[in-house]
């Protein structure tokens, strides 16, 4: 038995019905083809699946459609479309910090998140707010650095950012 559920998803209001063991990930890549909500382990370790709930980053895999019903879901297509991680992506190609990209979603949604809450970490703190993001490829140093710089260009510290 489907459950109709609403919720604004990138800023459009979003009616479905789903099964009641929908998860939001899936809702997003198979309902509304919203691809770049991955889905990696499926078990909130990996951080692929990150979208922003209410302002928040969850882990879309172990969100129920159902329980975001109501609610306000930003995904990385909805970041991009609006511009508001151009900088970051820019980092991150200029910081080679992407490789196989697999992970890269999820890492710009906890790099927007974090420095929408601290808009000068350090790098201390930009490795805490990545520890839930798992990365095969990069080693994180080029990561840490394309968010680091991207902090500095935000503040006014375009010098410092190279």
């Amino acid at each position: 038995m489907k459950t109709d559920i609403t919720l604004t998803i990138n800023g459009d209001a979003v009616r479905e019905a789903v099964e009641p063991r929908t998860s939001l990930a899936d809702l997003l890549r198979d309902n509304l083809q919203l691809t770049g909500t991955h889905l990696g382990c499926e078990m909130g370790a990996c951080g692929a699946c990150l979208v922003m709930l209410d302002g928040a980053p969850v882990h879309a895999c172990l969100v129920l459609a159902v329980q975001a019903s109501g609610h306000k879901v930003e995904t990385i297509e909805g970041l991009n479309e609006r511009g508001l991680i151009k900088d970051l992506q820019e980092k991150f190609h200029d910081r080679n910090a992407l490789q196989c990209g697999f992970c890269t979603n999820g890492m710009l949604m906890s790099a927007q998140a974090l420095l929408l809450d601290n808009p000068t970490p350090s790098r201390p703190e930009i490795r805490e707010a990545l520890s839930g993001n798992y990365c095969r490829c990069t080693g994180y140093e080029a990561i840490v650095d394309a968010i680091s710089a991207t902090a500095k260009m935000r503040s006014g510290q375009a010098g410092e950012a190279s």
